[in-house]
């Protein structure tokens, strides 16, 4: 997929007058780490139920997005630790998904398994996001370059947030991503024949 900067040239405000851009693939995050859940437990007896597992994948998905937070700081969206800045970055995921690999141990985990899915699962944020319509794009390639990016395919509406998510363009994004990511959320959930001793 060759990346390209925005040439839209800056974010588009979703909601109302006063609302912050929020572009991202909320409901192909979920159905990332859900799908992630499941192939990393694989077949195998696990010690955490599916659910809960699927929950811990799925907000690993949605990690990246933390970077909100900042707006509150006076942060702004198009700093490099802005809204899709350095935690959208390919770095970010890397090192990320390095040290929860070094920590899988401790829970009991393969350690190489864990490291290299979190870290897929996380970079698989940013790539979403540069699929989507709107905002400033993702700075991939930080901390050597703060140049934001897109993808020259761009499917994926941007989710309104807040109570605009329960709007009529909420819900419109809702049905685009459930056609978008079905074959991950049926992977996800189709079931799954028990292993026999």
């Amino acid at each position: 997929m060759q990346l390209k900067p925005d040439p839209l040239g800056g974010p588009r405000k979703v909601g109302g007058a006063d609302a912050i851009p929020e572009p991202m693939a909320s409901l192909g995050h979920v159905a990332v780490g859900m799908a992630a859940a499941r192939l990393h437990r694989g077949a195998r007896p696990a010690q955490w139920t599916l659910f809960s597992t699927a929950v811990v994948w799925s907000g690993l998905s949605l990690l990246p997005d933390a970077d909100v937070l900042g707006f509150r700081y006076g942060i702004a969206y198009g700093d490099p630790w802005g809204h899709r800045g350095a935690t959208h970055s390919l770095a970010f995921s890397a090192l990320l998904g390095a040290a929860i690999g070094v920590a899988a141990p401790l829970f009991r985990l393969p350690a190489l398994k864990t490291g290299v899915l979190a870290a897929l699962v996380l970079a698989s944020h940013a790539i979403l996001d540069t699929l989507t319509d709107g905002g400033l794009g993702c700075a991939l390639l930080w901390p050597f370059s703060d140049e934001r990016f897109f993808a020259p395919f761009r499917p994926l509406p941007v989710a309104p947030i807040g109570r605009a998510f329960l709007s009529p363009a909420g819900v419109q994004v809702v049905i685009v991503e459930l056609v978008f990511f079905a074959p991950l959320l049926l992977y996800a959930c189709w079931p799954r024949r028990r292993v026999s001793d």
